[in-house]
Parts: C-alpha cells; sequence; structure tokens
C-alpha cells in the first residue's frame, strides 16, 4: 500500500498521529516561486508538537468531563475552525456538493475517526499517562497497514514488515513496562482503549481511501467532523445530569479549544500545506515526533516520569514507524 493512499485527521490525535496523504489530496508540486522553504518547515516542525500536546490536553480534560462531552465540545471548536478553513480554500457553498455516495462515505468516516476515536482516546486518557498513550497511539500506521494486507491484499516488503515487528515489540515493552512476561496482567481498561481508537483510526484510513476520491482534505474531513459532532452529541446527552457547571475550570476550556482549533484544523492545514508543496515522501517523516513530543510534553507538564522502558519501548516503536512509513512496497 502506498502511504499517499491513506487520509489524514490528526489528530489526531487525530490523529490523530499518524495519517499520512489522502486518497483524495492534491498532487505534491514543488513550493511555488517565492515561496518560503524555511516557512513550510517551521510550520510541519510545530505540527507534531501539537499532535503530541494533544495528549496533554485529553488528559487535562478526562479528569474533569466524560468522554462523550469532551469529544462534542472539541469538534465544535474543530468544526467551526474547518468552516473557516474551507472558506478561505473553496468557499463554504462547497458543503452542497457532495453526492449521497460522498456523504455517506463521510458519514462513515465520523462515526470511526472522530465518534468511535474519540470516546476510546479520552476514555484511555483518563486512567493512563499522557506520554505512554501517545506511544501506543504510534501503531497506527503499522495496524492500517496489517489490516489492508489481511482485507486488501497488500503487500509489504521485508523492510516494512521488519518495521511492523519493531513497532509492535516497542509498544509491549511500554505497555508492559519492560517485563515482557507480564502482558496479560499489564493490559487494562486504558491500553485497551486505546488499542481500540487504533483500530477505529485504521478503519477511517482505509474507509477514505476507498470512499472519498473527487473530495478535497479539508471538504472530507470537515464533512467528516459535522457527522461525528452529531453522534457525540447525541451520546453526550446522557451525560448532561452528571456534568457540573465547576467541572469547566480555565484549564478544561483551553485544552478543549486547543484541541479543537489548533491540535486539529490548524496542525491539519498546516501538514496538507507540507503535503502539497513538498510532497508525501518529506512530510510523513515528521509524523513520528508526535510520541517524541507526547512523551516529552508529559515529562515536562504533567510530571509523567520518564522510565527506561518507556523510553527503550518507545526508540524501538518509533523506529519502527519510521521503517513503515519510509520505505515503500
Amino acid at each position: 500500500m502506498n502511504l499517499r493512499d491513506l487520509p489524514l485527521f490528526h489528530h489526531p490525535s487525530l490523529f490523530k498521529n499518524s495519517m499520512t496523504a489522502a486518497a483524495t489530496s492534491p498532487v505534491a508540486s514543488s513550493p511555488a516561486p517565492g515561496a518560503s522553504l524555511l516557512g513550510i518547515y517551521l510550520r510541519l516542525s510545530c505540527v507534531p508538537m501539537l499532535w503530541g500536546a494533544t495528549f496533554i490536553a485529553g488528559r487535562v480534560i478526562s479528569a474533569h468531563l466524560p468522554p462523550a462531552t469532551a469529544g462534542f465540545i472539541r469538534f465544535v471548536f474543530a468544526t467551526l475552525a474547518l468552516m473557516a478553513a474551507l472558506h478561505f480554500t473553496e468557499g463554504l457553498r462547497a458543503l452542497t456538493t457532495l453526492t449521497r455516495r460522498q456523504l455517506l462515505g463521510t458519514m462513515a468516516l465520523g462515526a470511526t475517526g472522530i465518534f468511535t476515536y474519540n470516546l476510546l482516546f479520552f476514555t484511555a486518557l483518563s486512567v493512563l499517562p499522557a506520554g505512554r498513550t501517545s506511544l501506543i497511539i504510534a501503531l497506527n500506521p503499522v495496524v492500517t497497514l496489517l489490516i489492508a494486507v489481511a482485507l486488501l491484499g497488500d503487500r509489504l516488503s521485508a523492510t516494512r514488515w521488519l518495521g511492523v515487528a519493531l513497532a509492535l515489540l516497542g509498544v509491549w515493552v511500554v505497555v508492559t513496562r519492560g517485563d515482557l512476561s507480564q502482558i496479560a496482567q499489564s493490559v487494562g481498561k486504558g491500553e485497551l482503549s486505546m488499542f481500540g481508537a487504533v483500530c477505529a483510526w485504521a478503519v477511517y484510513t482505509l474507509l477514505g481511501r476507498k470512499l472519498l476520491q473527487g473530495l478535497s482534505p479539508v471538504l472530507a474531513t470537515l464533512w467528516a467532523a459535522i457527522w461525528g459532532t452529531l453522534f457525540l452529541g447525541l451520546l453526550a446527552l446522557r451525560d448532561v445530569p452528571h456534568v457540573h457547571a465547576a467541572s469547566f475550570t480555565v484549564e478544561v476550556w483551553a485544552g478543549l479549544v486547543f484541541l479543537g482549533v489548533f491540535g486539529t484544523a490548524v496542525a491539519f492545514v498546516w501538514y496538507y500545506d507540507g503535503l502539497r508543496r513538498l510532497g508525501a515522501a518529506r512530510t510523513v517523516v515528521f509524523n513520528n515526533l508526535v510520541p517524541v513530543f507526547g512523551v516529552l510534553l508529559g515529562w515536562l507538564i504533567l510530571g509523567e516520569p520518564l522510565s527506561a522502558s518507556l523510553l527503550a519501548g518507545g526508540g524501538l516503536a518509533i523506529f519502527g514507524v519510521f521503517l513503515v512509513n519510509r520505505v515503500k512496497g
């Protein structure tokens, strides 16, 4: 599977954190005359920092709000920011140009990559440290490739198989805290939730690869965000009796705005600008820095410990993902 066949929404988490170029992304081109390469690279360097910081914000928010409520408010902000991005790129009239098939496709994306992913993302961060969670989510491209191999008949080179094995081993070391024999005892609610989020994102990726030809990345992601916000909002209704005004501290509001505007919309636009100007090969390398920033910011901001197993396992996982992302075939 070619990495340029994969859609992006990171954040997003999501992503995201580990998505690559979309089936519907513009053809990569050289920077326009006069364009600042330095500016492009500076923005691309900020993208993994923003995505890494989403785990910090998610950790703070999860201590105060239920997953559905947190996800719903996050994507209200994200949807508004993406609407602004669409306004300045294609115009809001583009929202009405989708066919029925494309609308159903974006609904499927909203159900998997936004609704399911965010429920599991916030659930995991309610019990796991941010840095540990960011290293588990590094498996996104690995799981996506494995599903593509199993269900779509894609083939991988020996080097990519090595990358898959190293990434899985690295996360195994992180989850078991270095005692590989304790995997059954080490996997709890948080780990299972984060693995589920990884699988939801992988499905989102492959659905986008098949369903969204003909849509620009911003338009497809905006419609997915609209559907996901609707689904999260309906589920969040059950949380209303249990959510109190005191839960919405300054830190929580700041985290929600950051996740929606900067961790989703701004990072998305900057990443796709990099894809358009530099091409996928040079842009996707920056994804490997997401868990690095997740661990580093968890240590700096939240005071999370940097254990030997976290550093060793994280290094293995990141190197494995690097091999998966960089080698074709």
